[in-house]
């Protein structure tokens, strides 16, 4: 049985250009003007509404919004408004106006389309909010749907709120057993490697996602290197329909992988998915060193995201851990260690039984370990394994 989350995402329309202002700026004086002669005009039914904005400048999305709007507004059982305030008002688009589009080959990933008129519509750079990039992913793939979206303007920027729903299975009921955190880490030598510990505390089922991780890389190495060519030869721009399928099979490996990772949860007992905590990394470590490090920005927030919304779908916890040093630290003793190559973690430890470690399961260790369900991230020492 599914239960149903909704979430209003805040989008924040990135610098549009002056002809775009000016375009927004059109859709909401028009809009305004066709709100007030319905109002005005006790439009208390669809069919009245619709007689009167049928000739205003709107996309249809907007009038059909309207249509819904204005009766609501007069029905003495919703809002039964005598006025309408002066301000602006947010204009209104049923859900089958805007739209999202990803280009992760971008400085800014999301594009959110903003319907003008019925024959035109503007496509706008878009930053979500911190913390809600699973919501977008699910929308996106197609597993939410978005509600009536409105267009602000606030303090001289642009708004869409989007209403996102999607649905969760019910979180598995509590068993006698104690939770079991399953340690993900994404990386650049793996796309992602999962290992959990079973009842004795032993590392158990690791998997690793390399052959993806390098499959991306060949992908994106395609794409820059055209890129620099086509500079060099002072092309106006990649050609965007070879540059759209490129990244469009990097999204789809990442997309398969969060489902196996995922999949991966669901075959352990009472699991809980842990990750680490993207917020921490923003606010207190060389986030730009960290996602060098972590095979690219982009790439390590989507699989991020959507590992998260996946898993929240099937009922599954999902928690985030502080990320400094799971890479460099012991999984067994809690030492600080280092990685002589990629793939291999050293113990500096002499009276430690772990010599090297296969660097990726050992990064997904202390990130399980850190889990605590009392909503504290603490690293544990484990002395046997």
């Amino acid at each position: 049985m599914l239960d149903e989350l909704t979430e209003t995402l805040q989008l924040k329309l990135v610098n549009p250009n002056a002809h775009k202002q000016r375009k927004l700026r059109e859709t909401v004086d028009e809009y305004q003007l066709a709100l007030h002669d319905a109002f005005d005009q006790d439009c208390d039914t669809q069919t009245k509404t619709n007689d009167v904005v049928v000739d205003y400048d709107l996309s249809g999305y907007a009038k059909n919004a309207l249509k819904q709007y204005v009766p609501n507004l007069l029905d003495e059982d919703t809002y039964d408004a005598d006025e309408l305030r002066e301000e602006t008002h947010p204009v209104r688009f049923t859900n089958e106006g805007p739209s999202l589009d990803h280009k992760p080959q971008n400085a800014i990933e999301w594009y959110v389309k903003i319907p003008h008129h019925d024959d035109y519509h503007l496509w706008l750079p878009a930053q979500p909010p911190a913390h809600k990039h699973d919501w977008l992913e699910a929308l996106y793939h197609g597993d939410a749907e978005m509600g009536e979206c409105q267009l602000i303007e606030r303090d001289g920027e642009w708004y869409v709120h989007m209403p996102v729903t999607r649905g969760v299975e019910q979180s598995r009921s509590a068993s006698a057993s104690e939770p079991t955190p399953i340690g993900v880490d994404i990386g650049e030598a793996a796309l992602a490697t999962v290992c959990h510990r079973d009842e004795r505390g032993t590392p158990t089922t690791p998997t690793i996602w390399s052959d993806e991780s390098r499959e991306v890389r060949r992908l994106r190495k395609t794409y820059f290197t055209a890129t620099r060519r086509l500079q060099q030869r002072e092309a106006a721009r990649l050609d965007e329909e070879y540059s759209d399928e490129l990244w469009a099979r990097i999204d789809q490996l990442i997309d398969t992988v969060s489902s196996d990772v995922v999949a991966h949860a669901q075959t352990v007992e009472n699991p809980v998915v842990v990750l680490e905590d993207l917020q921490h990394l923003r606010e207190n470590m060389d986030y730009g060193r960290f996602m060098n490090r972590r095979l690219h920005g982009w790439a390590f927030a989507t699989l991020h995201a959507q590992i998260e919304y996946k898993a929240t779908e099937h009922g599954i916890p999902v928690a985030t851990v502080e990320p400094a040093y799971t890479s460099k630290t012991c999984h067994a003793c809690g030492e600080k260690g280092y990685r002589p190559r990629q793939g291999t973690f050293k113990c500096t430890n002499e009276e430690c039984w772990v010599s090297e470690y296969q660097a990726d399961i050992n990064a997904a260790l202390n990130i399980a370990d850190r889990y605590d369900p009392a909503g504290e991230s603490q690293p544990q020492t484990h002395s046997d394994s």
